[in-house]
């Protein structure tokens, strides 16, 4: 540019205020400012901005105006001056509209239309972030949860998994490709806080899904837009969950269909049990159960965290209480895990023996506490560097039932003199 510069004066309004080079497709924004396309849609959508460059006014229109005539003057000005080194700029493809994007989601509710809409849609929303912003904006996510769950309604009259008919797979198709747009339009709290309030049978539709689509991505996709829905929904609503939301969300755990749906799903429970009834209802769905199943066998530090986080929650209620001491190796492995996942994990894995001990703690459960080990590791906890927290738990654990185990070989003369009978 410098050098070209030196023999030809670029006039300045070709010039894109961005990247001070020539404008090979010029765009108007809502403010009245041009800019090269490329430009302007990385410092909206890539970097996250929502001010015009130029002006600092907020950018309420993401819809990008092309400017013909002065593409037209920078074309025709380029063609003048091929003697000068500058190259003719070939006319730019035309993005994709709001006006097509709106037609392809009416279209999309046509039966015979539906399918070939839908993959039209999913290529346009995985092409950048600005197709992304842009089918937001026209409230894609609405059309898309009243597609999928008049698809899911329709199904409950198709053959059961095993039996699948043409049918059955073009509406599975359909269902997957609406899912898949959704996760990938990477919607905004607002949206998503619109598409649980707009659609109160959208939670129950993608609980469908969770429980009877045969494709694990399908089922994947939707219980991570079931989890950023429950992070932005209100506390009312997420009372209202049915005791059969958790038992899909048990059932995906049990399937370890992703690692993803995995951590999905602990991290929606973390975010659900603590409103209302869901303790009870997720222990009654057997969480408990497959929880500590998980934490035997796993060998992931962040897995093994939130397990412990949703245990922690649970226990909180007499049923999830019950259902750890059930387990076999309840007990055991929460006390195991102290001081090898991380603090948050220590810290809630003596919450949960603490639970246990005040609430649940008869004799034969102190027995098997101190047979176990854990009445020992509770010694431990006293004795290292450890949150403050977690060292409070642990001796008002020690306190709570000196008299019990005050004999025993694992705790120090020091600590039976602290916590006399």
């Amino acid at each position: 540019m410098a050098d070209l510069e030196q023999d030809i004066q670029i006039p300045r309004f070709f010039i894109c205020p961005i990247s001070l080079e020539i404008m090979k497709d010029p765009v108007a924004l809502s403010t009245g400012i041009t800019y090269d396309r490329d430009s302007i849609e990385k410092w909206l959508f890539s970097q996250k901005n929502d001010v015009c460059p130029v002006t600092k006014q907020v950018v309420v229109d993401i819809e990008l105006t092309p400017n013909h005539t002065l593409r037209r003057l920078i074309q025709s000005w380029c063609t003048l001056n091929p003697s000068s080194g500058i190259e003719r700029l070939p006319t730019p493809r035309l993005p994709i509209s709001k006006i097509e994007i709106i037609k392809l989601l009416k279209d999309s509710k046509s039966p015979h239309l539906q399918l070939n809409c839908l993959k039209k849609l999913k290529a346009i929303v995985m092409e950048n972030e600005k197709n992304k912003k842009l089918m937001e904006s026209v409230g894609a996510a609405d059309y898309l949860a009243w597609i999928l769950t008049n698809v899911e309604n329709n199904m409950t009259s198709l053959p059961q998994a095993g039996e699948v008919s043409g049918v059955d797979e073009f509406v599975s198709t359909g269902v997957d490709e609406v899912l898949s747009i959704l996760h990938h339009l990477h919607l905004s709290p607002m949206s998503l806080k619109s598409l649980f309030g707009k659609t109160g049978e959208f939670v129950e539709t993608l609980t469908r899904v969770m429980e009877r689509a045969t494709s694990y991505e399908s089922r994947t996709y939707a219980v991570m837009l079931l989890k950023a829905m429950l992070e932005v929904a209100d506390p009312m609503q997420v009372t209202s969950l049915n005791p059969r939301f958790f038992m899909v969300l048990v059932q995906i755990l049990m399937d370890e269909i992703s690692r993803k749906a995995t951590k999905a799903t602990l991290k929606l429970l973390i975010n659900v049990c603590p409103w209302g009834r869901n303790r009870m209802k997720a222990a009654e769905a057997g969480a408990v159960q497959v929880l500590i199943d998980i934490l035997l066998d796993c060998t992931e530090k962040r897995v093994s965290e939130m397990v412990i986080v949703v245990l922690d929650q649970l226990c909180q209620c007499a049923e999830g209480r019950s259902e750890l001491l059930k387990h076999g190796g309840g007990l055991a492995v929460v006390s195991k895990k102290i001081f090898r996942v991380s603090s948050v994990a220590s810290e809630r894995a003596v919450s949960i023996l603490h639970s246990v001990a005040k609430f649940s703690g008869n004799r034969s459960v102190l027995r098997e506490m101190l047979q176990l080990g854990v009445v020992g590791k509770l010694c431990l906890v006293l004795q290292v560097d450890c949150g403050r927290k977690t060292k409070e738990s642990a001796s008002e654990i020690l306190k709570m039932h000196s008299r019990v185990w005050k004999n025993s070989f694992c705790i120090p003369y020091n600590l039976i003199v602290s916590y006399p009978s």
